[in-house]
């Protein structure tokens, strides 16, 4: 069969794959960015208006990003409602700009380590990608800039606030010389922010977007991690030079999104039952990391060294035998439980061993230290056979 050149490089995704091994019951699966299932909001459809069974406008239902342009602007964004799209999961954005930006040795930068899916969109479009080290703040400025001296990126893909896979939060500083810089050069940011929400202390930071002064952006979230993942319902705010292109490529993608997702989130952006939902999701996932920080000091202490994350969904942990975590995924799965490798976050994956992303959110408490324990025995094997 005769298939498009692009197909050489489509690769399967290993975070779905495990997900999918996951789904047996006696499964303990620290692996996936899933919300805890009892914290997901009872949805109502009594007041439904029943011509949301039609199609719909490209750009989205005219409410819903009138409400979501407004929260943008109380973060610093400065936007208007016609610079909102709204798209089937933040995913749906990556999507997107691959396709505006990338043609096969299109360069783009990114973290290391960066969003899985993010590198999965880009390099299926033929991207170079570019890395920046990241540090406990944010990324090496130094090695920004040099990177951007030496290169001429279609565009930078950062997540600033809660990183996926570091849980790293940038700090004001960072946030004011990763902006200078792309003004500076010119260059545009893709800024996502999907756990912008889920915060668990008094510290806050606005969007990169916000401080730009000449470079064009694009800002994307979701109601995937707050609501539910099930509605499909993200959005961009992108540069007004931006979005008219944006607009045809979401036209010939999929027409519309899902309709009945965004009435439903739009019956709860912006409300006092939201912001009451949000306030009870952080407490449950501050708990929830708080259990898991204990279970790592007990089964992990000596095998890993971790940040406490302040926000998002995740812990890091970087083993202090860099072993391949690839290695350890079918022996964990024997024992019943799944995690997910740090390997495939990085640009060239057998450079950066010894990584290993842990979700904090899904496994009841209770079930976390034995699930942790099991894990732990996984990794002292092979420690040992390495050693041996």
């Amino acid at each position: 069969m005769a298939f498009s050149e692009r197909v050489t490089r489509l690769k399967s995704s290993l975070i779905r794959e495990i997900l999918a091994a996951a789904q047996r019951p006696e499964v303990m699966s620290f692996a996936g960015g899933l919300p805890a299932e009892s914290m997901l909001p009872t949805l109502e459809w009594a007041e439904m208006p029943a011509s949301l069974g039609q199609y719909g406008m490209s750009e989205g239902e005219p409410a819903l990003r009138e409400v979501i342009a407004a929260e943008a602007r109380s973060l610093g964004v400065a936007c208007e409602a016609s610079q909102v799209l709204i798209v089937s999961g933040s995913q749906q954005t990556l999507d997107l700009v691959s396709k505006l930006f990338i043609d096969p040795g299109t360069e783009v930068l990114v973290e290391a380590p960066t969003y899985l899916a993010a590198l999965q969109s880009f390099q299926l479009f033929g991207a170079d990608c570019i890395a920046v080290p990241q540090e406990a703040d944010g990324p090496e400025i130094a090695a920004l800039r040099e990177r951007l001296e030496q290169h001429k990126p279609a565009f930078a893909y950062l997540i600033p606030t809660f990183q996926n896979p570091s849980a790293v939060r940038y700090s004001e500083a960072k946030r004011d010389a990763v902006a200078a810089l792309l003004d500076e050069y010119e260059v545009t940011l893709i800024e996502d922010e999907p756990y912008r929400e889920l915060v668990f202390d008094e510290g806050s930071a606005s969007p990169i977007v916000g401080r730009l002064k000449k470079a064009r952006w694009i800002y994307t979230g979701t109601v995937s991690k707050t609501l539910l993942p099930g509605l499909r319902v993200g959005y961009l705010i992108a540069s007004p030079e931006l979005f008219p292109y944006l607009l045809r490529l979401k036209q010939s993608a999929d027409l519309h999104t899902n309709r009945i997702g965004q009435w439903q989130a739009l019956q709860w952006l912006g409300s006092d039952r939201y912001r009451q939902h949000l306030a009870d999701l952080r407490d449950f996932y501050r708990q929830r990391r708080d259990a898991m920080q204990i279970a790592l000091e007990a089964h992990f202490g000596d095998l890993a060294t971790w940040e406490i994350p302040q926000g998002g969904l995740f812990f890091w942990l970087t083993l202090k035998c860099p072993l391949d975590t690839r290695t350890l995924l079918a022996p964990a799965l024997e024992r019943h439980v799944a995690f997910m490798p740090g390997e495939p976050f990085f640009i060239e994956p057998d450079r950066h061993p010894g990584h290993l992303r842990l979700n904090f959110s899904h496994v009841a408490p209770e079930r976390l230290s034995e699930g942790l324990a099991r894990l732990a025995t996984v990794i002292r094997s092979a420690v040992a056979d390495e050693a041996a």
